[in-house]
């Protein structure tokens, strides 16, 4: 019988295929560890670039047409006290290199939780006399966003926008499918009640707005160059028919862009939607070329002031200078700016 040749052959193949193979892959898997390590060096190169050692931040805790002089002494050091506790908050997450979208969530949750304030618990309450919560963030590296309004169960509104910004292809979920959407996932839902206080209850008896008014917000430029906007609000106190404010929407009470800047509005949330106000203030600052104090002046005084709107936005644009611009006569803010320089303050 004749033998077969490729059959005597087969275990020399195997044993060139052995070393054959690898010897021709080798040099690519080499040069793809090479790539691999170049472009995280590039990655690493790139962020230490971009990272410089200011930061600023703007908070505000709602504004409003009551004399700031009528406050009680011991409201105005409890909301200077309050606003001092957020501000040293972020700064100490910026100043450690937490990133500007945490640190927002972070002062916000602080004030969501500060019944002084209108946002989280002890929010203004509508007709029926529950608590009913908008909340929205946006990050201006890649303009992503997300939103709840209308919620009653999810303890801290900020945290379930900021988990939709993340996680959902949405951008704004509303009433009880933002309420099943925090419990989903997971996150802290209470009753309705929680929310509910003692002064909340009264001022819907009075139905009038007394020293507290309107959103909680807080803008952040890390140290990144990242710009971050968030605000978070109880709505308009003794509202109706499931009433939605600017607050939960984007382009309206909030925006960010990291080649313009971010803003959060506070105020008659109605004149912000029509104007578009927090987009209106990026807008005007870059196509028309002037400072975020110009452009957020413009927007207040010229846009919102003569169709019968009142409030106020905080914004930080991407030089990292700040602005605070209001036509009411209370606007709770703090702010600390790339000079190390800080304020406190109850209007402007």
């Amino acid at each position: 019988m004749a033998s077969n040749p490729l059959k005597k052959a087969t275990p020399y193949l195997g044993i060139l295929l052995l070393f054959v193979i690898p010897a021709l892959f080798i040099p690519f898997i080499k040069k793809s560890q090479m790539l691999h390590k170049e472009q995280l060096s590039t990655t690493v190169q790139s962020v230490e670039i971009k990272r410089d050692t200011t930061f600023a931040i703007v908070i505000h805790g709602g504004a409003g047409i009551s004399d700031p002089t009528l406050l009680p002494d011991t409201t105005q050091a409890a909301i200077k006290g309050s606003l001092t506790e957020a501000l040293e908050l972020g700064k100490a997450m910026l100043l450690r290199g937490d990133s500007a979208h945490i640190v927002v969530a972070s002062v916000i949750v602080l004030l969501e939780n500060n019944t002084l304030f209108n946002a989280g618990k002890g929010a203004v309450l509508d007709h029926s006399g529950k608590a009913s919560l908008d909340a929205s963030i946006m990050t201006g590296w890649d303009k992503n966003a997300g939103a709840v309004a209308g919620a009653t169960t999810i303890k801290n509104p900020i945290l379930a926008a900021l988990h939709i910004l993340q996680n959902s292809p949405h951008v704004i979920l509303s009433g009880m499918g933002a309420n099943k959407y925090a419990k989903q996932n997971n996150l802290t839902t209470v009753p309705n009640s929680y929310f509910i206080t003692q002064e909340s209850k009264n001022r819907l008896k009075r139905s009038i707005e007394a020293d507290k008014s309107g959103t909680v917000g807080c803008v952040v430029r890390d140290k990144y160059g990242n710009l971050v906007a968030g605000t978070s609000t109880g709505g308009m106190n003794n509202k109706k028919f499931d009433r939605i404010g600017d607050s939960p929407i984007i382009g309206a009470g909030t925006w960010a862009d990291n080649s313009t800047c971010a803003i959060s509005c506070t105020g008659w949330g109605e004149y912000f939607i029509r104007t578009a106000a927090a987009h209106e203030v990026a807008s005007i600052y870059k196509y028309q070329n002037v400072s975020i104090q110009k452009a957020a002046y413009e927007v207040i005084f010229n846009q919102i002031e003569p169709l019968g709107g009142y409030g106020a936005l905080i914004a930080i644009d991407c030089k990292e200078n700040i602005t605070v611009e209001s036509n009411t006569t209370l606007i709770f803010h703090a702010w600390y700016n790339k000079n190390g320089q800080q304020k406190i303050a109850l209007s402007k």
